[in-house]
């Protein structure tokens, strides 16, 4: 087996790998490329990239579900080729001015060439498997997919589409929740979007969440928490305050488990827990169920 631990460059795109010792002498070094092998966050296991890639970068050893990007996530829902995205030229300002480390404008740049997006969603008319959906999605890779001016307008924009057209609107969470650079601005996207679902419901529209790692805070407060179904994959934390907070605040232990995807499906929380690769499948089984 290959051992990342200790590599010796021997060609600017490649590892070279003594790989040890018989009794019939040395073994001769190989050359291993670059960016090949990864290891694992959750089980440390040394996988083949283009093997967790090709299992919608979920881990083959331990099922672990990697955070991914909103544009992945499309790829993996929508059927080819039916993806037309709205608003995607909404970018934030800068209401209050904010600077901590960076200013938020700075901030915000970086997060665009991070994520390769505008802003921390994105949203359009799609597809799963044949059955018409209005589609949103969160990225973890742009301030972690927290909820500012412009992710509360998309979000709302979406849910008001689907209402109009009369299709089921789905969206992927995955959100640190609110975003402080804008202050009160960003949590009266909370009454917003939620204001947006109840006119949604009461049109007798489908909404369906399906919860990412991770949901938490503002946002599993508002949207997140508002659907007909939620869905979680495997592992994800959903929940508000973080398990650190709450323990400093009750001064209390919590269950080990505790705002896991698998703890919120015990106590009712979530409707079922569905691996990444059976989501487009269950989608439309919901929906045919739901007869949209």
């Amino acid at each position: 087996m290959f051992r990342a631990e200790k590599p010796v460059l021997a060609k600017e795109n490649s590892i070279s790998s003594d790989t040890g010792s018989t009794a019939n002498g040395p073994r001769t070094k190989v050359d291993v490329p670059k960016g090949l092998w990864d290891q694992c966050t959750a089980c440390q296991a040394m996988v083949y990239k283009k093997a967790v890639e090709d299992n919608l970068h979920v881990c083959p050893e331990c099922d672990y579900h990697h955070r991914i990007s909103a544009r992945t996530r499309i790829k993996q829902l929508a059927d080819e080729g039916t993806f037309e995205e709205f608003l995607s030229d909404l970018v934030t300002t800068d209401p209050l001015k904010f600077r901590e480390r960076l200013k938020y404008k700075e901030r915000v740049r970086q997060a665009q060439e991070i994520s390769g997006e505008n802003e921390a969603v994105v949203v359009g008319k799609t597809f799963i498997r044949g059955r018409p959906v209005i589609l949103a999605v969160m990225d973890p890779f742009f301030i972690m997919a927290s909820m500012g001016a412009v992710v509360g307008e998309k979000v709302t924009a979406a849910i008001e589409r689907a209402t109009d057209e009369n299709i089921p609107f789905v969206i992927v969470t995955a959100s640190g929740g609110a975003r402080m650079q804008e202050g009160m601005v960003s949590l009266v996207q909370m009454a917003k979007t939620a204001a947006a679902v109840a006119r949604l419901d009461e049109a007798g529209g489908l909404y369906i969440v399906v919860m990412t790692d991770p949901t938490t805070a503002g946002v599993a407060a508002s949207f997140a928490s508002l659907g007909d179904v939620h869905i979680a994959e495997p592992g994800a934390m959903v929940g508000f305050a973080g398990p650190r907070v709450i323990e400093n605040t009750i001064k209390a232990k919590l269950p080990d488990e505790f705002q896991s995807a698998e703890f919120m499906l015990e106590h009712g929380f979530v409707d079922r827990i569905v691996n990444r690769k059976k989501l487009r499948t269950e989608i439309a089984r919901i929906i045919d169920y739901a007869g949209k």
